[in-house]
């Protein structure tokens, strides 16, 4: 899909607001649809008069003017390029006006993004393609003085669309490809021709920095783990860095504690946390931004063999704490232990955010709505909170008591890796609190946003992305 500015295009999309009185374009056939009520203009609503001859024009519904925002912007435009797609358009023209409520920017933005969203599809196992992109060129027809704006945004958009992307291909491939070592690797082939410096260690140097958690966990696996860190320096100018970890279990079948068959069905992609950090590292390179960021992503498989770890054993960690082993099925939490310190104490980050689907009691709690967080520093979440808003990706903050702390003190070692009674989503966070030695840190539990069972307006069936957009936006805004 190329993106120029002007008139062209073989198919006219209109914008129509909820109930208008006329259109300057179109207006003989609004009429008769308004008359017949057709079509009102709701939303996201699209009515395509697409014939072999004559006006080929798509109306697109943008609801009432005062309720327009770029998340619904953007799910529209997802709607009218899937309309497009379906009747095998090649090119169109749009024309952008100002909107009272989203500036002139983010209006850009959404529209690139909701077109470029319709044409993802993970079919590469598929015989017979279901989704077919046909789209070549789309005009933008963009007020004169916003012509410069609107080339960076686009630029922009699609840079952020490719890292998105990426990140629900790395999620959506089957176990038996994205192996530990696979997801290095593939690391290393997108970013380093970006500029990005991609540093692969295996089990011996994960045994030297003392890892025992992260170990502990592969122990199980014929597959050996991978540390994987990737250093972006887009200001050299300044030494903050910001760390995002990536929980990397390529399949996790629960250990001796073992899930049901259902509960193993999408378990390929529980690194999509890992997939989402690599996934945003492709974005922000691309676009250049002058930010200074570590990906750390601590990738294994939690198998079971006669060398897997079990339910009562006593583990170490990279940071010198001691934790019992309650569920061998909370194992994503102890590989994050030590990439947090790693992140923390090797990487010197300033600033952390872990992203791991990490809970069960997340998505009971929120669903496939709303991601969920924890933090140790509110000013480090609000910011996260101002990125997602940007987004249009959810997040919801969880409490974090002392009493939850308590709840996670072990009995015979310095803490343990589950607990009973409720609140798992915050008790796995604070689990992660011990390991970033008071660094300002937020948690981002992607348990019910990074990988859903149906569609969800733009988002996928399968490996949505979710939060890449708001893991860039936190490097670029904040």
């Amino acid at each position: 899909m190329d993106f120029k500015l002007g008139k062209g295009g073989d198919v006219r999309v209109i914008l129509v607001l909820k109930d208008a009185t006329s259109l300057e374009d179109g207006n003989k056939l609004y009429s008769y649809l308004k008359e017949k009520e057709l079509f009102k203009g709701d939303s996201g609503e699209v009515y395509s008069n697409i014939s072999y001859s004559g006006d080929k024009i798509l109306l697109l519904g943008l609801g009432e003017e005062d309720k327009i925002t770029a998340n619904s912007l953007r799910q529209a435009f997802f709607k009218a390029g899937k309309e497009l797609i379906k009747f095998k358009v090649e090119s169109v023209d749009i024309s952008i006006p100002e909107f009272n409520n989203t500036s002139y920017e983010s209006a850009i933005q959404a529209v690139v993004e909701g077109l470029l969203q319709s044409e993802y599809s993970f079919e590469k196992y598929l015989t017979k393609k279901k989704t077919i992109p046909t789209i070549k060129d789309v005009y933008l027809d963009v007020l004169s003085e916003k012509e410069n704006l609107t080339t960076k945004t686009i630029d922009e958009t699609i840079n952020l669309i490719d890292g998105i992307f990426l990140a629900r291909d790395l999620a959506n491939e089957p176990a038996m490809v994205m192996t530990p070592e696979k997801l290095a690797n593939s690391a290393k082939e997108e970013l380093e021709k970006l500029g990005v410096e991609v540093e692969i260690f295996g089990k011996e140097k994960i045994e030297e920095l003392g890892m025992e958690a992260f170990l502990a966990v592969s122990k199980g696996s014929s597959k050996e783990p991978q540390l994987i860190v990737m250093n972006y320096n887009g200001d050299t100018s300044s030494n903050e860095k910001l760390a995002l970890v990536g929980k990397g279990l390529t399949y996790d079948s629960g250990g001796y504690c073992i899930k049901t068959p259902g509960g193993m069905l999408t378990m390929h992609c529980d690194m999509a946390g890992s997939a989402s950090v690599i996934g945003t590292m492709k974005a922000i390179a691309k676009s250049k931004l002058k930010k200074n960021v570590v990906g750390v992503v601590v990738a294994c498989e939690n198998m079971i063999s006669g060398d897997a770890y079990k339910t009562g054993d006593i583990i170490g960690s990279m940071s010198g704490k001691t934790i019992e082993v309650i569920n061998t099925d909370a194992e994503g939490r102890l590989t994050l232990a030590d990439a947090l310190w790693y992140a923390v104490k090797v990487a010197k980050a300033d600033k952390v955010v872990d992203i791991a689907t990490l809970t069960g009691a997340c998505v009971a709690a929120l669903g496939n709505i709303n991601t969920g967080a924890v933090t140790n520093n509110e000013e480090f979440m609000n910011d996260v909170k101002k990125a997602s808003e940007i987004s249009g990706e959810l997040t919801w903050e969880l409490p974090h008591n002392d009493e939850y702390r308590e709840l996670i003190k072990g009995t015979f070692a310095d803490l343990k890796n589950s607990t009973t009674g409720g609140a798992g989503t915050i008790t796995a966070g604070l689990f992660l609190e011990q390991f970033v030695d008071n660094t300002p840190w937020v948690h981002l539990d992607v348990a019910g946003t990074a990988y859903i069972s149906k569609e969800m307006g733009y988002l996928p069936k399968g490996a949505t992305g979710v939060p890449v957009k708001t893991l860039y936006y936190l490097v670029k805004e904040y």
